[in-house]
């Protein structure tokens, strides 16, 4: 680079950065969301940013997603290192996509050392090449959940799902919220049924996927385009909008299960859907908050049996705000043996952004400090180190003001970084060993003694 020539500073597209209040926010949903992972026994793992390409590609892992490759960049005085740098092909890895499929990997490498079934979270970043703009990003916080066993696994598990995707957004209040739950050997029974070629039926799934998102004539176009009749599109449109409550729903696919053809598939997912249901139930999810909807597909290919999607009532235009569903053979790819799986995932970065967007969730103030104390007098600076001190050891999170400014700029100051409480302490207070607490939230000012300082701030606080 040319002396003095101006170095572009901007982040590049996709790859957010926060402001503080924005990463508080953050950590704040964080710690929500780790607390009803743990709360039903979900142990933390992470796995490296980068994996091997064969691991992100094997057997159509990839899927449609585009993968950030990894290749040494090396000074300039040290390009006869290239090919040394390159040794061990470093053009054959790339950056994780997903938490998945890096956790089928996790697993084929600690095998002896886990416990099955297997429950854990990850809270990492993952990358993606997709084209950014609102609400997509090509770095983001992924919020995983997941379920392994070796050989079976209990419905029960996907029972949980509901509960555990409830209890989040109930705490984190963001409103009304539905679990749209179904099982996709429901879809591909009745695919089946109706005649549809077993090497069409998966692309079939994929397209029916799409339907709230490009709406029901370009659907029938793409099914036709695959060769379905327009008779065979029709039963299948008609099919997958069937509604009504839960029960009511469930009774309709009991009913059609006993008047389709070859339906052995279809009355095994409306057998396991209702196991689920029930589960859900027993774990006191209101019914308010989950529904039946068999257009619920997940367009990933993996998924085999229940699968979740999660609508933000009212604004649904912010798409699945929580999504997931069980799958039979991902994991155990690279140990050839069948690891069945149920988990979710909620795309924290995206999530969030469109919350504060939208004016569901608002930024935190920018500092986690509830107290300030000012400085009023250079000479008093070791009394107000210690009285900081003081307040920390009983939990408060306060700031000492070391620089010496007018006292309207200092509470001005923490007014701006949402600081609620300021200590006032110059000679006279110190000579009575008394303080004034400014409360900025209500303007109030009281005078208290340093020994019943910690108790006044946290009873006005909590």
């Amino acid at each position: 680079m040319a002396k003095g020539e101006k170095i572009n500073f901007s982040t590049p597209s996709g790859f957010p950065e926060f402001l503080p209040s924005e990463k508080r926010l953050e950590s704040y949903l964080l710690d929500i969301i780790r607390k009803v992972f743990e709360s039903y026994g979900f142990t933390p793992i992470e796995t490296p940013a980068v994996e091997r390409l064969e691991v992100l590609q094997a057997k159509g892992n990839q899927g449609d997603n585009i993968v950030y490759g990894i290749d040494p960049i090396l000074p300039p005085n040290r390009q006869a290192e290239k090919d040394k740098a390159g040794e061990g092909g470093s053009e054959l890895r790339g950056l994780k996509f997903d938490q998945t499929v890096p956790l089928a990997a996790y697993i084929a490498r600690h095998l002896n050392d886990l416990t099955f079934p297997f429950a854990r979270y990850q809270v990492d970043m993952v990358f993606r090449g997709e084209r950014a703009k609102d609400g997509r990003f090509r770095q983001f916080r992924q919020c995983d959940i997941d379920v392994v066993a070796r050989r079976e696994l209990s419905l029960l598990y996907d029972a949980q799902i509901p509960a555990i995707i409830s209890e989040i957004f109930e705490a984190i209040n963001i409103g009304d919220f539905l679990i749209r739950i179904n099982n996709r050997k429901i879809l591909t029974g009745f695919f089946q049924s109706v005649g549809i070629a077993p090497d069409k039926i998966k692309t079939c799934i994929t397209i029916i996927d799409t339907l709230e998102k490009v709406g029901e004539p370009k659907v029938k176009h793409k099914l036709e385009q695959e060769g379905v009749s327009p008779e065979q599109t029709q039963k299948i449109i008609d099919f997958i909008q069937i509604d009504g409550d839960v029960d009511n729903i469930l009774d309709k696919l009991k009913h059609c299960s006993q008047n389709l053809p070859n339906a052995e598939q279809f009355s095994l997912g409306v057998t396991e859907l209702e196991t689920v249901i029930a589960g859900v139930r027993n774990l006191g999810v209101a019914e308010n908050r989950f529904t039946v909807d068999l257009s619920i597909a997940r367009g990933l290919d993996y998924y085999t049996g229940t699968v979740y999607e999660t609508t933000l009532l009212g604004h649904e235009a912010l798409g699945s705000i929580c999504s997931g569903g069980r799958y039979e053979e991902l994991v155990g790819t690279f140990l050839g043996e069948k690891m069945p799986g149920v988990g979710i995932s909620i795309g924290l970065t995206r999530l969030m952004s469109r919350l504060l967007k939208a004016g569901i969730l608002q930024v935190l103030p920018s500092t986690p400090a509830q107290v300030m104390v000012v400085n009023m007098e250079e000479d008093l600076m070791a009394l107000y180190l210690i009285l900081s001190q003081k307040l920390r050891q009983t939990g408060l999170n306060v700031v000492t003001s070391f620089d010496k400014r007018n006292l309207g700029k200092q509470l001005q100051l923490a007014d701006k970084q949402g600081i609620r409480f300021c200590v006032i302490i110059g000679s006279e207070e110190a000579a009575a060993e008394k303080c004034s607490v400014k409360d900025l939230q209500n303007r109030e000012q009281i005078e208290v003694s340093w020994d019943n300082l910690a108790e006044e701030i946290k009873g006005r606080l909590f």
